[in-house]
């Protein structure tokens, strides 16, 4: 009897690599020694002064972007590792800027960010896990500027006479944790503070991540850094976290942090991770500086935006290119049968069960994204992540109906054969890139009022009839208006699964409409977040969280890990 051999997890594939020490790959980089502050034997720092200006304009930015996904997510950073290795499997000078992983969907439901199978960056284990201290750096600077408005509050001498009701400023940690998103700060006596409500954001949807992966220096770090809105004092009149007299001692805590991190693929490929942003509660992208470094060193530069097309690329194009002056050369369009599946009514226990009327079906949300994407001046690449289930004639389907909207669809199967398995995906790339110059282009002017930019992404973008506001959110848009916040681009908050702000709504929705439920504002990042639905800020774990499989044995050896 022919016993079939079991593939390998992740973390086994990972642990089993044969990766090279930092200093091989920043050499073949051509990084001098000087540049590179190493931690540890594989992974380092590389410093702001490799950012060359000509060569980021010159060179080829590639997204890598997605339908709404299944709850398992379909294989953005998979494909974007694989797609990388791929160019340079056929002689293209290429590397990736991806974000870090958030420990909150590590030890959740979701699992860490490094890619998967044999299209993985490595050491996973550490970088899945508190890697360079990127995230822990700007916790601890949310949470230095959280101590310093409380101890203003209580201040007899130095006090702004903030008023505690309109504090909106949150502290942050990076777990998925929603018994604290809402709670009481302050009791205990007078000498604990004045009790006041309170809340935590998830690190990932902090504004101090924003600004992180916002800022293009030092100096414009700080500057952001000192232009966060807290609240309001007793008079009416906005404050502002420069005023607390602390930015310097956050911009300290974040010296180290602003630097992207070095690291490499199965593949030996250089692979720039930087800042983590969540798509659905915040922008969603890697860090500015990291992708023009990015772009400074390879001529072909893979990146990727969280979550669907309609949330991730949308926020890439309208606050991270629009803020950097950063122009796509090209993007690609991640589909599984498996999700088409989902989209066109399967159940979750019949998404491995092929169904070509289901696949129909769910073709409409792809249609959707690719024109989404044409509107911002794109024309896209469909990547068909592979899985074992799908069948040839699902595959055919959806090369067939994407060829109709005029897009080259090839499978990918990085996941099983890594670079290799991403040769065709990267040449259609590369003639992608060659055949058609990128018209790039905004949807909507900064100029817009708050109210019609979110019109242009709600009947635009998602497709939705009219936007309407509960009393909370009219009143905040004036408030908005008056502090001068009116021209920021806008960061929508809404459930990734839908293009609607209803998570249920599967495919392509018709005739709905969107409710704005609230407004946050991020002024130091610069951004507007209309808050849509029931979307909160801060995760909860499952009722079976992933940490419940792992274990770590007396050799330090991980195992669960994925």
């Amino acid at each position: 009897m022919t016993v079939l051999k079991t593939f390998p997890t992740d973390i086994e594939i990972a642990q089993d690599a044969n990766i090279q020490p930092i200093s091989s790959i920043a050499n073949a980089l051509g990084i001098a020694p000087r540049f590179v502050e190493p931690y540890g034997h594989y992974k380092a720092k590389l410093s702001l002064d490799l950012i060359d200006h000509k060569a980021v304009d010159n060179n080829h930015l590639i997204l890598v972007t997605s339908i709404n996904p299944t709850p398992a997510g379909e294989g953005k950073t998979t494909v974007s590792i694989g797609l990388t290795d791929g160019l340079r499997q056929i002689g293209k000078e290429s590397l990736a800027v991806l974000r870090e992983p958030s420990l909150g969907p590590v030890f959740g439901i979701k699992g860490g960010a490094a890619g998967g199978g044999f299209s993985q960056v490595i050491p996973m284990e550490d970088i899945n896990l508190h890697f360079t201290g990127d995230f822990h750096a700007i916790e601890k600077a949310n949470n230095l500027l959280s101590a310093a408005i409380d101890n203003n509050i209580q201040s007899k001498t130095r006090s702004l006479n903030i008023d505690p009701r309109t504090i909106v400023w949150k502290r942050a940690m990076d777990m998925n944790d929603r018994s604290l998103r809402q709670i009481i700060v302050g009791i205990g006596g007078k000498a604990n503070g004045l009790p006041r409500e309170e809340g935590f954001n998830i690190t990932p949807a902090s504004e101090i991540m924003a600004i992180l992966c916002l800022a293009e220096s030092f100096s414009d770090l700080k500057e952001r850094l000192g232009a966060i809105y807290i609240g309001d004092n007793m008079a009416g009149e906005p404050i502002y976290a420069r005023q607390l007299n602390v930015v310097g001692a956050m911009a300290i805590l974040l010296k180290d942090a602003i630097k992207p991190n070095l690291v490499q693929t199965l593949e030996n490929t250089p692979v720039l991770l930087h800042g983590g942003p969540f798509a659905s509660i915040a922008q969603g992208t890697n860090s500015v500086i990291a992708t023009k470094m990015g772009l400074s060193l390879a001529e072909y530069v893979v990146t990727e935006a969280g979550f669907g097309a309609d949330l991730g690329a949308e926020k890439f194009f309208q606050i991270k290119c629009a803020s950097s002056n950063l122009r796509p050369a090209t993007t690609v369009l991640v589909v599984t049968v498996r999700a088409l599946r989902h989209h066109g009514g399967a159940l979750k226990e019949e998404y491995n069960i092929a169904d070509l009327d289901k696949v129909k079906k769910g073709f409409e949300n792809v249609a959707k994204h690719i024109h989404n994407l044409k509107q911002f001046g794109m024309t896209p690449v469909v990547a068909i992540n592979k899985f074992p289930n799908d069948s040839l004639e699902e595959i055919i389907f959806i090369k067939e109906a994407c060829r109709a909207m005029g897009v080259n669809a090839i499978e990918s199967d990085g996941f099983a054969n890594g670079g290799k398995g991403c040769k065709e995906l990267a040449q259609a790339v590369i003639e992608e890139i060659q055949n058609h110059t990128s018209n790039f282009k905004l949807l909507y002017d900064k100029d817009l009022p708050i109210e019609g930019k979110i019109l242009e992404l709600a009947t635009k973008i998602y497709g939705a009839r009219e936007v309407h506001y509960s009393a909370k959110a009219l009143k905040q848009i004036d408030e908005l208006k008056k502090k001068g916040f009116a021209k920021f681009p806008i960061c929508m908050v809404k459930t990734p699964n839908s293009l609607s702000d209803d998570p249920m709504a599967i495919g392509y929705p018709k005739n709905f409409n969107i409710t704005v439920r609230e407004f946050e504002v991020a002024a130091g990042a610069r951004f507007v977040l209309p808050i849509l639905g029931d979307t909160l800020r801060m995760p909860g774990l499952p009722s079976i969280p992933a940490a419940e499989h792992m274990d770590i044995d007396n050799n330090g050896t991980i195992t669960g890990l994925s």
